[in-house]
């Protein structure tokens, strides 16, 4: 069993988010941060890409049934209710946010976990994962190559 508790991972670019592409909820919450974000701190891994299949893999998530997003922040993995936590406070107006870290973890993965479980019937499935504009594909990463 995962606990999801943050993981070191020191050698990924601050404000990576590996996120599930075919899930409506999950690529809106992308779609969300996209205008709050001008200065392009945020960029995106479909977990359905090779390189998001691999660090999905790296954190014990399952690739085909995605359990968390992850965002990378000072060279630490954040899961869960942590990982939207970690982007809101980044976000202009949404610094407020930071007050929910007071709710425990486990009650905050908890509500998480139940919308996460029942995302696709709540909210949809693409056939196909959430395609950027030409102009936005420049914060989308398919490789590890990308990311350096």
């Amino acid at each position: 069993m995962h606990d999801w508790r943050p993981q070191q991972a020191p050698d990924l670019p601050d404000g990576l988010i590996l996120f599930d592409g075919v899930c409506v909820l999950c690529s809106g919450w992308v779609k969300f941060i996209i205008p709050r974000d001008p200065q392009g701190h945020y960029r995106f891994v479909a977990i359905q890409s090779d390189f998001g299949r691999e660090l999905a893999r790296r954190f014990g998530i399952g690739p085909d049934m995605p359990q968390t997003n992850v965002v990378i922040r000072g060279g630490t993995a954040w899961f869960k209710g942590d990982s939207a936590l970690c982007v809101l406070r980044d976000l202009p107006g949404w610094g407020w946010t930071r007050l929910l870290r007071i709710v425990p973890r486990a009650l905050r993965n908890f509500i998480y976990d139940r919308v996460a479980r029942n995302r696709y019937a709540l909210f949809g499935k693409y056939e196909s994962c959430f395609m950027p504009t030409p102009e936005l594909r420049k914060r989308f990463i398919l490789t590890a190559d990308e990311i350096r």
